[in-house]
């Protein structure tokens, strides 16, 4: 079956982009040695104790790693090899994996409903989008009704804030009593789940500016009323070693079960997810990636740790690109293809596709050797604006000129151009960029094979600067 071409894109994270540059410098060099020396090896493993550091690593997890993969890096079995480069990064790999958490792990609903979730965290870490993020994310995924419950009574407007959120996304909300107090609010929560067949409840708790005695006093009493499934802590990445230093402090006072790290696309360090697990010994199980309320993904230590590695993360980007596609709208674009049809129309679909998940840098964050092609792309002064010029375009053409193209001469693509804003030689380009893709449909269509990038996913403007 022929598939419609869909850009392979992820929104871009920034997380890990410093260390990574680090780490793919310094492996650069040993790749490039015919045999390592121990000197050499070791040389190697105190700048990659150095790259942790700078990352906002914490000193006890950074030096414990550096420990860990010591003795295996310095083995006979690398000395000796033919590609001791190449072993090193499986060492280093494998160790990022581990501190990272091995495998993903699911939420737990192994209960009776309502199984409840309680977010934790100090104020401004994003536990009141978080709820709302992960309130959609279950009744997407897993299919379970959730209820929103705010018992911050203390942050103005806080109950109001996640009230908003729940009704702009369509998510069942524990109605405001006024002056009524947390373990309160909890006491009706259950009842009221009990009655509208809500499967999953989701508490926003009341955040501080630090860590007291409260804080930690009335999260457990109303822990111990509602005996949650998950006491999940919202943590804000781009605070770095202090995250983690908020993690040890939550998980000491309430025994966390799960982490959830917020602002991970504003963070390029990482040393929060890097600590966090290790220090704490539990899983980070999502990272929020932006402002919308899909905007939280899952978090996998191995796609992390190839990313981490300049490896690419081909996984996510494949599964991101086929989220939330219309099947009808597949099928039918399918019964197209297979003709050899293919429209400026379904073009323009692509390119919003594309906008809507991140742009030229979403397509290529995940890709291997992520930091050469972004420095290739910063080199060459490539114009994001590119995808929106030539949606423009499109937009500007009638219905007969999208569905056939050839009718576009000259005098149509001066009025097209003055409607879009661009010049004559840009429509030009956009309609050989098409010409191309639709020749490379016509081939798929045929049982065709391709391992070129085409046109219409990455701009031969953009492809071309790269080469």
């Amino acid at each position: 079956m022929v598939r419609p071409l869909v850009p392979l894109v992820l929104r871009y994270y920034k997380m890990f982009e410093n260390l990574t540059n680090k780490l793919e410098t310094i492996f650069s060099k040993l790749k490039n040695a015919p045999s390592l020396t121990e000197e050499q090896v070791d040389a190697g493993l105190k700048e990659i104790r150095l790259a942790l550091l700078e990352a906002d690593v914490a000193l006890s997890v950074a030096k414990e790693f550096i420990e860990k993969i010591k003795p295996k890096a310095i083995g006979q079995e690398i000395i000796r090899s033919t590609s001791p480069g190449q072993m090193i990064v499986k060492i280093v790999f494998d160790e990022l994996v581990n501190f990272l958490g091995e495998k993903n792990q699911e939420l737990n609903f192994n209960v009776a409903s309502p199984a409840c979730i309680l977010l934790v965290g100090l104020q401004g870490s994003g536990k009141t989008t978080s709820a709302a993020k992960l309130a959609k994310l279950i009744e997407n995924k897993y299919n379970k009704k959730v209820l929103l419950v705010s018992l911050d009574v203390y942050r103005p407007a806080a109950q109001e804030q996640l009230k908003v959120l729940a009704d702009a996304n369509e998510i069942s909300y524990l109605a405001i009593i006024k002056d009524q107090q947390p373990l309160d609010i909890a006491k009706r929560a259950l009842n009221a789940a009990t009655l509208n067949g809500s499967e999953v409840i989701i508490f926003d708790t009341a955040g501080r500016t630090q860590v007291d005695l409260m804080m930690m006093n009335e999260i457990k009493q109303i822990k111990e009323f509602i005996k949650p499934t998950e006491t999940v802590l919202v943590a804000d990445s781009l605070t770095g070693q202090i995250a983690a230093n908020i993690a040890k402090e939550f998980d000491k006072a309430v025994d966390i079960s799960s982490i959830i790290l917020t602002r991970v696309d504003g963070d390029g360090r990482g040393g929060a997810a890097l600590s966090m697990k290790h220090i704490t010994n539990k899983p980070i199980k999502y990272i929020g990636v932006g402002e919308k309320v899909d905007d939280l993904e899952m978090f996998y230590p191995d796609r992390i740790a190839n990313r981490i590695l300049g490896m690419g993360d081909i996984v996510s980007l494949v599964e991101k690109a086929s989220h939330g596609l219309d099947e009808e709208k597949l099928k039918k674009a399918e019964e197209q293809f297979k003709k050899g049809l293919f429209t400026l129309n379904d073009y323009l679909s692509q390119l919003r596709q594309m906008k809507k998940m991140g742009g030229m840098e979403g397509v290529l964050s995940l890709l291997p050797g992520v930091s050469k092609i972004k420095e290739q792309m910063k080199n060459a002064s490539v114009d994001e604006k590119i995808i929106s010029t030539n949606e423009a375009i499109i937009l500007s053409m009638t219905k007969k000129e999208r569905e056939d193209p050839k009718v576009i001469n000259g005098s149509r693509k001066k009025r097209i151009a003055t409607g879009a804003g661009a010049d004559v030689s840009t429509i030009n380009k956009l309609l050989k960029q098409f010409r191309t893709m639709t020749d490379m449909m016509k081939k798929m269509s045929k049982g065709g094979k391709t391992n070129q990038i085409p046109s219409g996913v990455i701009p031969d403007e953009i492809l071309n600067k790269l080469k």
